[in-house]
């Protein structure tokens, strides 16, 4: 069971959700998230995450478990949590053909925000995600950036203490992505409102949450901080690029090759190749270079680098986030 302090949002204890046919989609988690807190909750596909965050926010009802949101509980006081709480998830829900201000104007009066109140929140709202100069424009002719960032308005119209992203950038270009990113920020330090964020995008993460906490088919695996959980993996990653990395034979035999060497660990799948860890990577190229070149395999390229969040995933799970699996390892669940 995870230790919850009495600032926790949201405090989950054992967690179990199975859906109708069978499938045991979390499994047994328990975590807390502090008050003011940017949260992460990564995991590719399939995990549990977006099943968490359906539960939290009132949308899936648990199987069993006890679970508090923003100081309320989730089976007494579904309603109040509601009020208490925004939502943005990967598709955005704006209406095309009103105008920036008129979506805000009709999710504050869904919210019961009185009218004398709600205008100058409209107001506050539209300079924050700066659609100022759009906000007499349908939102049909607003671009996949903009209309994210009137989603995300729309979601704190009512001034939310606590609010749920899933996924939030999917489909983005990286320059919307970023610009997103720096809005999450704003509200979270200047606003102080909770953040509890669900991805698979590792650098998102990285840059944006104080604690994460990792879940795997249904199961908490790891949790921390980004920094800590970094430091803990140790080591770095030697990155292998091939001229033929789609070749299966070729990666699978360099991989085989790669897994007798001491000191390296987890050696995966990566875009160009392969990728391996290792405490002693600078002094490790000399024999991965030779190793593989008695089997006459030659990488294109070679590279070291420090640990990302990808990597601690990798150490946790035995695969990236986002890759192929090559080289599972089985891991003693971490409940944070």
């Amino acid at each position: 069971m995870a230790l919850t302090l009495p600032q926790d949002i949201i405090a989950v204890d054992h967690l179990k959700v199975v859906y109708p046919d069978g499938t045991l989609a979390v499994d047994n988690i328990s975590f807390g998230v502090h008050a003011g807190e940017f949260f992460g909750f990564l995991g590719p596909n399939g995990a549990g995450k977006s099943t968490t965050i359906k539960t939290l926010t009132t949308l899936l009802q648990k199987t069993s478990g006890n679970v508090s949101v923003a100081g309320e509980n989730l089976d007494r006081a579904p309603e109040r949590i509601r009020r208490s709480i925004g939502v943005l998830s990967q598709d955005t829900v704006v209406d095309v053909d009103l105008t920036g201000r008129e979506n805000l104007l009709l999710f504050g009066r869904l919210q019961h925000v009185p009218n004398e109140v709600l205008e100058k929140r409209v107001d506050e709202l539209l300079k924050v995600v700066e659609l100022e100069d759009a906000a007499s424009k349908p939102a049909g002719r607003y671009s996949g950036g903009m209309r994210k960032r009137l989603d995300l308005a729309s979601a704190l119209v009512h001034e939310p203490k606590l609010l749920f992203l899933d996924e939030p950038t999917t489909g983005l270009d990286p320059q919307s992505r970023v610009a997103l990113w720096e809005h999450l920020e704003t509200i979270n330090r200047e606003k102080g409102v909770t953040i509890f964020l669900t991805t698979q995008y590792m650098e998102e993460a990285d840059r944006l949450c104080q604690r994460i906490a990792i879940i795997d088919h249904g199961h908490l695996i790891g949790g921390g901080s980004p920094r800590e959980l970094k430091a803990a993996l140790g080591g770095e990653t030697i990155e292998l690029a091939f001229e033929s990395p789609a070749d299966r034979e070729l990666m699978s035999r360099a991989a085989q090759i790669l897994g007798t060497i001491d000191g390296l660990t987890h050696v995966s799948r990566s875009p160009s190749g392969l990728s391996a860890n290792s405490p002693n990577a600078g002094r490790l190229i000399s024999t991965v270079v030779t190793t593989l070149a008695k089997a006459d395999i030659h990488p294109s390229a070679l590279s070291v680098s420090s640990p990302t969040l990808d990597d601690v995933f990798l150490g946790l799970t035995g695969r990236r986030i986002r890759s192929e699996e090559l080289d599972r390892k089985t891991t003693e669940p971490f409940l944070s």
